[in-house]
Order: C-alpha cells, then structure tokens, then sequence
C-alpha cells in the first residue's frame, strides 16, 4: 500500500518502522493497519534482528484519534496490535521525541526498549477525558515505574518529562537533540542479541497498599465527582493483584464503563467544544489581525493587576495607568508579590520574574497609552465613568488601537458610541483573579469590525485564555444565567431553605460551592448601595451589619479565624424577620426544587441566549460555565447536561414553577433532544 502512513528501511539487520501522519501521528486506522503490516514483515523476515520505531514531524504518537470515538471500530484494535508487537521475537526499540502519550505511550511500553530525547514528554492523559489508557497502559505502566507513579499519572493525567522518565526506569537511554535515529539504531545494534527479550507484560509488581491510601486521600478534594480517577486507581491496584492477563481484562471492563458513561460523554464534549469556541462564525478564518506589541491597562486594582499579568507572561509590554501614585504602587507591588510568590513555588525563575516586571510601565496619566495596539479599561463598574475614559481615549490612542471595556454586565455598543471609532471597540471580560482564571468573553459590539474582533480572539490563545465570543446583552453569556439562580435561590431562603441547604445541593451537584458561599467569598457588599438604613432584602440587612463575607468574619456565615464557616443563628433571625414581615408561611423545600428552580432557569436562560443569537453555539455556553464558574466538567455544561437530565423534565419542572420557558428549550423537548 504505497499511500500507508507507515514506511520501513532496513539499515544493516535493523529494520526502521516510521510513522509519517501528521499533524500529531495519531494512532489512527491507516496508521494501526500500517503498523501491523510492519510488524508482520519484521516476524516473517529472518535477516531482521531487531526494530525501531520512529515518528517523522514534530512527534512520536500522540494518542488515538479522537475523532474515532463513537464510531464504529475498524480493526486492528490497538490493544492487539501492540500485544503482536511486545510477542515479537526481536527486539524493538521506542524512539521517542515530542510527546509519547495515551495510546502512543502504551504502544513505547510494548516496545523492549525506549530511547527519547530529553524534551521528549511522557504520559496517559485519558482521565482528563473520562477514561483509562485502555490498550494495557494501567496494567505496564506499574510494572516499569511501581505503583505509586503510575497513580501518578494515570490518575491525574500529567506527561512527565523524559528526564523523570529515565529515572523512574520507563526511559532506557537518552539520545542528543537531533540524534534519536543514530541514537536508537545503535542502541538496537548493542541489544539485537540480548536473550530473554524483555516484556514488560512478564514483569511482577511489587504491592503497594500505603501508596493507593495515602495517594486517594491526597486527591479526594480534586477528584470529587469523578468517575475516571477511581477506575484509574482500581485497575492500577489491580496490577498488584492479578496475573497480567486478568488485569488486561479488569482494564477492558473499567475502560467500557467509562467510555458508554455520560461524564466521559461529557468531558469529551468540553474538550472539541473548547477548540470550537474559538472559530467565529461568518470571519474569514485567513483574514489580517492588527498587530499587538503593547498594551495599555486602566486601573491597577486587583483586576487591571490580574489583567496585566497576564500580557507580561506572554512577553508583551504593558502601560498600567491609575490616577494616584498611591494606587498606582500598591497596584504594582502586587503584581511583583504574585510573580515572586510563584517564584518561591518553583514555577517561575527570579530571571523570569524580573523579565515579566521589566516589561511593565507604570502610569498616571492616559496620555502615555498614545502608542498601545490594544487599551483595556478594567475601572469601576459605572457606566457614566466608563463612557468619559473612553470619551478620552478616543483622542489618545492611535488610529486602529483596538480599545477594550473590561465590564462584566454593561452595555459595550452605549461605551463604544461615546467613541468616534465604535468599529474599534469591545468587549474583555476576565474573569477574577485574571491573571488565574481561563475564561475571557470576548463580546462583540453591532459596529464591532470583524478584525478587531479575529484579532482579540487570537491573542487570547497567546494570552493562554479559553475565549468564547458572546453578544451584548445584560450581563453576556455566564453573569445573564447566573442572575435567575441568585433570584430563585434568594427566593427560596424567603420560603424556608436555608443557605446550608441551598449551597449544599450546589456542591452535591458538583459546583465548587454554592450561591451564598460564593457571595461571602466575592463580598456581599458587591453593588450594595450602601445607605444601611435602607433595607429592602436580606442581603442589605447584612451589609447593614457589617456582614460583608468571608473579608468581615460574617456574611450569610459565620467565619472563624481560619475562614472556616459555620451556619449562623444571627442570619437564621434576619430570615425568620423577613419572612414574617412579608406575612410568608415557611414550607419544607426538597433539594430536588432547588435544583429546578436554580438549576433549570440557568438552562433556560441559555436557550434565550441561543435564541438571540447571543452565544454562536450550545456548546460555547458550556465553555463559560465550565471555565469561569466551576459548573463540573464531567457534567459537561448546563446546555449538554441538558440532554443528559431531559429537556422534557426541565421544561416540566420550569412549567411546575410558573417560568415562561423559552420557545428553543420548548422545541428541544417536544423533540426529545438535547441542544
């Protein structure tokens, strides 16, 4: 088959297998079929004595092909194949270089030998998508590095260098950059005679209980919900208990479980809808972005500071503009501070730290953005205020600076109208802290030009963000769904649950707290008006208090020192006053109505946001909610969750609640689909 991806040359007795499928070499069925044509030809060829397997491009296999999944299975099946290539009776050789993951690892581990190159990377990434390396990788990786790093990376999924590789036993020699192929072949030449061949499926493995123990408790809080790491645990365990082939079939049934089970459904959604969110409908894909060499950032609170950080990691310079020195030095040194305290973790060098902070102009006045490519305004949340600094910026910046609001509720067409270049401004909305969080809704204004918008969507990728575009409307994608969930779960404190109740439910169902943890945390004072005299909910009964949150000791909790929270009588009391006020009978509230009254609505204001035309796509809004709220990936988004619950059961459940329920999720339920 002259078309194959596989190619073979002998060099001597040394029969060359490389595998030429770009871009990432993917373990596809053209590329599974080649191999076994390979592997044939190097059993039934006696003047082979031994092989090596090498990748052309910029990597050794990188895993399966993806887009396979769900399809139905061509063979040969990787499992089989790699198992004829660890029974040859000649020695193989992995030569690795780029990254050796998933199945591209497991196919290394049949080999006899691995030599890579020191920037090689290593690892089973497949619990970030639901599963388990299911071609024998649970059951080889701890008979070559033990149990404890095989949990280590089965269960979190992070490659490891070739270095560690090495020392852990999983690397047998390291080859020069650019010298894998000599590197390899003489390593084949030294062990072409070496009987027995080493099989790494003959291999025992030591038990390791303490490990399992203490590694299961070290990631309870990580792997909370999830189905993937504690089938990545077992079937590790596994390995110390049961001869290889058992384990290769405990493996099977796990790695079925998990692939026809709905969070690896999920997570396999999140991981396509990510690379889709950041393709805009109707832009040319090839069209010319403005050039970004600088930019300019107004204000240096803990947002234009976040915001900051992010451009100097990514090598651009930085003007940061306050109105006072003081602001402006404290803005500043905590810029420095975060950059050093990563310092001290080990994930910066002082060289880079001082790289970052060397790209950094403090300001305080706006005329010195007058050379910046792209100005984000991060000030308070005031319309009046925000439409005078860009009133202003319309005269600074150069023609073609593209001029960004950081806002997170505001209308960006009524800012960029206080412009005379409304083509040129959008929306930036981080996500707090900035400099930490992956999302950034890139909301594109009625006038916004189609460059500007191509070129903010690039630079988020430089700027290692998840964008996704969103239109104008209060609030954008996330902060208009979760508007109705704080309304409803306000409501239903009034009617008899309590907080606890409420948040608990939240975090049952996966969330990383609920709606009233969440506002200690961010502040209850957040958009109080700030009159204490004035109240008209609970929440400004508590300002009015002092209980501001977590900040104060006291918000919807009570805080100890160590900002640990306990449910507080005083709050039980503003409650009960409320309510009795408002001549409300108190009622038992099931935790099933708090998830249709905060849960449902948030699913339903997607489907507006859908209808609208607001969010290019479902799975766009899913991206927010699972990269700026912390909805769990393994329920894959409120709009994918939707068809996992049933559209038909949330319309139910809205309807049972009095909710006028948007004319798409209506549809979606009538024909029994999910969006």
């Amino acid at each position: 088959m002259t078309d194959s991806p596989i190619s073979t040359a002998i060099h001597g007795d040394i029969l060359v297998v490389t595998s030429d499928s770009p871009p990432v070499n993917a373990l596809g069925a053209a590329v599974r079929q080649g191999l076994a044509a390979a592997v044939k030809q190097a059993a039934d060829d006696d003047s082979v004595k031994a092989v090596v397997l090498i990748c052309e491009g910029q990597t050794f296999f990188a895993g399966a092909d993806i887009t396979e999944f769900g399809k139905p299975p061509v063979e040969p099946f990787l499992p089989e194949l790699i198992n004829r290539l660890e029974l040859l009776d000649k020695p193989v050789v992995a030569a690795i270089h780029g990254t050796a993951l998933g199945g591209g690892l497991e196919t290394a581990l049949c080999a006899h030998y691995r030599v890579a190159v020191p920037s090689a990377k290593l690892g089973v990434p497949e619990v970030k998508l639901g599963l388990l390396p299911g071609a024998g990788g649970t059951q080889r990786l701890p008979r070559v590095v033990g149990v404890k790093a095989a949990l280590e990376m089965t269960g979190k999924g992070d490659p490891v260098s070739a270095t560690t590789a090495q020392g852990w036993g999983l690397v047998d020699e390291l080859a020069a950059e650019g010298k894998l192929l000599e590197t390899a072949l003489a390593f084949a030449e030294r062990i072409k005679a070496v009987r027995p061949i080493p099989r790494v499926s003959e291999r025992a493995v030591a038990a390791d209980p303490a490990a399992i123990e203490a590694f299961r408790k070290e990631n309870a809080r990580k792997f909370r919900g999830f189905d993937a790491p504690a089938a990545n645990i077992a079937c590790v365990e596994a390995a110390t208990r049961l001869p290889f082939a058992e384990g290769i079939d405990f493996e099977r049934t796990e790695f079925m479980k998990l692939m026809f089970g709905s969070q690896s459904a999920a997570q396999r959604h999140i991981f396509f809808a990510e690379r889709k969110a950041s393709k805009i409908d109707g832009i040319a894909s090839d069209i010319a972005l403005r050039p970004i060499a600088k930019v300019g950032v107004i204000g240096a609170g803990t947002m234009g500071g976040g915001i900051t950080m992010n451009f100097l990691s990514a090598g651009i310079a930085v003007t940061i503009v306050e109105q006072a020195e003081e602001a402006l030095n404290r803005g500043v040194g905590v810029i420095r501070k975060n950059y050093e305290a990563s310092a001290a973790k080990g994930r910066l060098t002082a060289e880079q730290v001082e790289k970052a902070m060397g790209l950094l102009t403090p300001s305080l006045t706006l005329d010195d953005l007058a050379d910046c490519d792209l100005i984000i305004e991060a000030i308070f949340e005031n319309m009046d205020v925000k439409k005078e600094v860009f009133g202003k910026l319309d005269t600074i910046a150069k023609p073609g600076a593209i001029l960004a609001s950081n806002t997170s509720y505001l209308n960006v067409d009524e800012i960029a109208a206080s412009t005379s270049r409304p083509q040129d401004v959008l929306g930036m909305h981080f996500f707090s802290p900035a400099n930490v969080m992956k999302l950034l809704e890139v909301v594109r204004g009625a006038k916004t030009a189609d460059d500007v918008l191509a070129t903010v969507m690039a630079l988020s990728k430089k700027i290692k963000k998840v964008a996704v575009v969103a239109g104008v409307c209060h609030g954008f994608i996330g902060n208009r769904m979760l508007m109705p969930r704080q309304v409803e779960a306000n409501k239903l404190l009034m009617e008899g649950a309590t907080p606890e109740q409420i948040d608990r439910v939240h975090v049952e169902f996966g969330m990383p707290m609920g709606p009233f943890q969440m506002s200690d945390l961010a502040g209850v004072d957040i958009g109080w008006h700030r009159d204490p005299t004035r109240i008209e909910s609970i929440r400004d009964a508590l300002c009015a208090e002092d209980r501001w949150g977590q900040k104060k000791g006291a918000g919807f909790y009570d805080y100890d020192e160590k900002r640990n929270p306990t449910p507080s009588a005083r709050v039980a009391e503003i409650i009960e006053d409320f309510r009795s006020r408002s001549n409300m009978p108190r009622r038992e509230i099931t935790d099933q109505e708090i998830i249709e009254r905060t849960l449902y609505t948030m699913v339903n204001e997607g489907a507006m946001i859908l209808e609208e035309g607001m969010a290019q796509r479902a799975s766009d809004v899913d991206v927010v909610w699972i990269y700026g709220y912390g909805w769990p990936v393994y329920r894959g988004g409120p709009m994918f969750w939707a068809g996992l619950e049933g559209t038909a059961k949330i319309v139910e459940g809205l309807q049972k609640h009095g909710f006028a329920v948007s004319p798409l999720l209506a549809e979606k339920a009538e024909k029994n689909e999910g969006f």
